[in-house]
């Protein structure tokens, strides 16, 4: 594992806004006694308004941040995704039919994606962005009027989730996996600890175990019933106890259309696995990966791979269908990878080649292709959805 001093340094602006993030964190765990639920200490360092790392001004995508999500390797990505996207605006049969993504990143995938959209003729009426960092939203919109001006008038940013269902398509990419979770080790047979974040002057944040909740260990009980029997005394892992109710709240405003949930995760008999016996708890800062979540604070980020087992149940729980689950690379190359490519001039040698390993990384199961994976969950669409010919919901059981 990484240590600190293996970590690229930060300029001295940066470590100032860690530094005033770890005094609030500090606020927060001496209001609470001694210790904050590790759910607490991540939604603060990466939300804590100003100072949390998806709310400072700090660049975080791209080359020059800290990790390179799909729509940035590529334009290739969000163009396969509009033709899902145009056959779930056919289904509708609406000229209303309207976009929301969440967390829109630096922008790209929603300029990419109106950009296609318009040569499939398939513009959606509007394209709502739920995005609550400044910053973020001026960066998002200095990329659509950079890559797509003429269509910027149709892009709308939202503080909160619209108060009237739509008819439409809602898209998360790498949302889920930056949803603040719970961290919890078992004990022993239905007995379950809860990790905690306390501070000394000495070493700074450290971990604490505490016994979990009674009322926290019994949702735990019940919403890993199915794999809790087979993990031995000390496996450590995370939980999302929030993901229901988001979910609850993102089916509550959808009308007629689809979900579209692309992250990083598994199956709950995969992801719960007696040998993953540390969790999936991993940091990104400066294109390193390493897994301690108290090295600068607010500069880099947290995340969790994603149970997707727990999210068609939550889905179903919501009155959602689960109408598709596969990886990603399953989803782009129905959706036109490779014909894309095959308009590629091979003479163009130094364009082909850039494409192809565009591609690679997309889709082999060593890059995104097999960690990825895509889910659609759907209100009132009964159609043969284009993306997921060998659809896999079986592995979800």
């Amino acid at each position: 594992m990484l240590t600190q001093s293996q970590l690229p340094q930060p300029d001295s602006n940066a470590q100032q806004l860690s530094q005033q993030l770890i005094a609030n964190i500090k606020s927060q765990i001496q209001q609470q006694g001694g210790q904050l639920p590790f759910s607490a200490f991540m939604q603060a360092a990466l939300y804590e308004p100003g100072l949390g790392y998806y709310s400072n001004s700090l660049r975080k995508f791209g080359a020059a941040g800290d990790f390179i999500t799909a729509p940035e390797v590529s334009p290739l990505f969000s163009q396969c995704l509009a033709q899902q996207c145009q056959q779930i605006f056919a289904a509708i049969a609406d000229k209303s039919a309207i976009i929301l993504e969440f967390g829109a990143g630096s922008g790209i995938m929603a300029a990419e994606l109106l950009k296609e959209l318009a040569n499939l003729n398939a513009l959606p009426e509007q394209y709502w962005i739920l995005e609550l960092s400044a910053e973020l939203r001026q960066r998002q919109r200095e990329t659509l009027q950079t890559h797509i001006p003429t269509y910027l008038d149709r892009v709308q940013w939202l503080d909160h989730l619209p108060e009237q269902p739509f008819q439409g398509v809602i898209l998360a990419n790498e949302v889920l996996d930056t949803m603040p979770v719970e961290k919890f080790r078992i004990k022993a047979a239905g007995e379950f600890e809860r990790a905690c974040v306390s501070w000394q002057e000495n070493q700074g944040f450290h971990w604490q175990w505490q016994t979990m909740p009674e009322n926290l260990a019994t949702q735990l009980q019940h919403g890993l019933s199915d794999v809790l029997s087979s993990l031995p005394e000390g496996y450590e892992s995370e939980w999302n106890p929030a993901l229901a109710h988001w979910l609850q709240s993102v089916a509550e405003i959808l009308q007629h259309g689809l979900i579209l949930l692309i992250d990083y995760g598994f199956p709950r008999h995969e992801y719960y696995h007696p040998q993953r016996d540390q969790g999936t708890l991993y940091c990104h800062y400066r294109h390193h990966s390493h897994g301690d979540p108290f090295l600068y604070p607010g500069l880099q980020d947290i995340t969790a791979h994603v149970d997707f087992t727990a999210v068609a149940e939550a889905a179903l729980d919501a009155g959602l269908d689960v109408c598709a689950y596969s990886n990603q690379a399953d989803f782009l190359l129905a959706c036109g990878l490779p014909e894309r490519f095959a308009l590629s001039d091979p003479d163009d040698v130094e364009n082909h080649a850039r494409l192809s390993k565009h591609i690679q990384t997309l889709t082999l199961p060593s890059e995104m292709g097999e960690l990825f994976k895509v889910i659609a969950l759907g209100k009132e669409i009964d159609i043969a959805l284009q993306g997921f010919p060998r659809e896999q919901r079986y592995r979800l059981g």
